[in-house]
């Protein structure tokens, strides 16, 4: 005879079930708590070659044969969070995939401003570190121009730099970079336009790294606390879950305060008034003119990027003068478009190819248009 059902039965053997798989977890996880792990995260060996005041620069050798690219590339991370974001492990490193092509890395690494880095503005940071790091490498090099990536922030920078210093860039690479700040697709955006930044500045000085990190698990707070502390506890039993978990646990709370000055110039140019894409932006009184980057560019971002939007990306390549300008929209978020399975298989190596294309001349060179497609009829 079937048994007839009982919801309240049925609740309770599901939930003796869960409570017996939950302590079969604990077990495991603590098992996997209790051995060797390797956290370690941005073991890839470098060589600090230049510094001034916080700043270093890292150069990452390519230990391959020959080298494929005549020239490096200088990749220059945000003021927010570290460029160690970029080799994380072993297998999941968007560096250890540039060296291994044959392609020579400098990286910026912005240290953690203190006080007395308060009064540092954009331009401080654009025309003052940034050109220096660049003709740091050219001398070193021995090259009239480099290749440049820039990622987040530092991809708004670069794009400053690229714009204002047409002559030393070889190539604009632009990673989940706003530059459009007109949108209102995430509440990033919509908080910044209302933000008194007068005040926030005036209290601390430099904007604080928990202070930023607060408001960004706030933008997303079932994703980002509920849902990611609740699949940790899924898996707790899983050492290669584990490790990763850790290593991005370390890399996310490893966050440098944002100069003052820069943080309120930030948010006031470019959230509040959008100057950037219109041509209007001043630095060291000079208009930052996009029109000015006739290097070939290419503006990659992620679809589900819940920090900078599409909408804030794709109007670059119509704002700049270069007509081989390329944007590349990636099925993914603002993190992993560096870190996930896809990042390993479409997005470095994207920017390989790109850079092959450019060396060998299949890519259009600096400064020249392509010719015009006779027209239909």
């Amino acid at each position: 005879m079937e048994r007839m059902a009982n919801p309240v039965v049925d609740a309770f053997t599901s939930l003796m079930a869960y409570g017996t798989d939950s302590l079969n977890r604990a077990r495991q996880g603590m098992e996997v708590f209790e051995s060797d792990l390797d956290t370690s995260i941005a073991d890839t060996p470098f060589e600090v070659v230049f510094e001034i005041d916080r700043v270093k620069l890292k150069h990452y050798r390519s230990q391959t044969r020959k080298k494929a690219f005549q020239r490096p590339l200088l990749v220059v991370y945000a003021l927010i969070n570290r460029e160690t974001m970029l080799d994380l492990q072993p297998g999941r490193s968007v560096l250890e995939i540039f060296l291994e092509s044959g392609l020579d890395v400098y990286m910026v690494d912005w240290g953690y401003p203190t006080r007395k880095d308060q009064h540092l503005t954009i331009d401080d940071h654009v025309n003052g570190y940034m050109d220096k790091i660049v003709d740091f490498v050219l001398a070193k090099e021995e090259l009239p121009t480099l290749n440049l990536m820039g990622i987040c922030m530092g991809g708004t920078f670069s794009t400053m730099y690229a714009a204002l210093h047409p002559e030393k860039i070889n190539s604009l690479i632009t990673t989940v970079t706003p530059t459009n700040f007109d949108t209102n697709d995430g509440f990033l955006h919509s908080w910044m336009k209302e933000l008194d930044v007068d005040k926030l500045i005036g209290a601390w000085g430099n904007m604080p790294a928990d202070v930023m990190n607060l408001g960004f698990l706030l933008l997303n707070p079932a994703r980002l606390m509920l849902d990611k502390y609740n699949n940790f506890a899924r898996n707790m039993g899983d050492r290669d879950f584990v490790e990763n978990f850790v290593r991005m646990e370390k890399w996310i709370f490893d966050s440098p305060d944002v100069p003052g000055a820069t943080f309120r110039q930030f948010i006031t140019d470019c959230y509040q008034q959008n100057l950037l894409i219109q041509n209007k932006m001043v630095l060291g009184g000079e208009t930052v003119d996009l029109r000015n980057i006739t290097m070939p560019l290419l503006n990659i971002y992620g679809k589900k990027d819940h920090l900078v939007p599409p909408e804030a990306c794709n109007r670059l390549i119509s704002a700049v003068g270069s007509r081989d300008a390329r944007d590349l929209c990636i099925n993914t978020g603002h993190i992993g478009i560096y870190v996930s399975s896809r990042s390993q298989k479409e997005f470095a190596p994207e920017i390989i190819q790109w850079l092959a294309d450019r060396e060998s001349g299949r890519g259009f060179r600096h400064g020249h248009r392509p010719p015009e497609m006779p027209k239909a009829g």
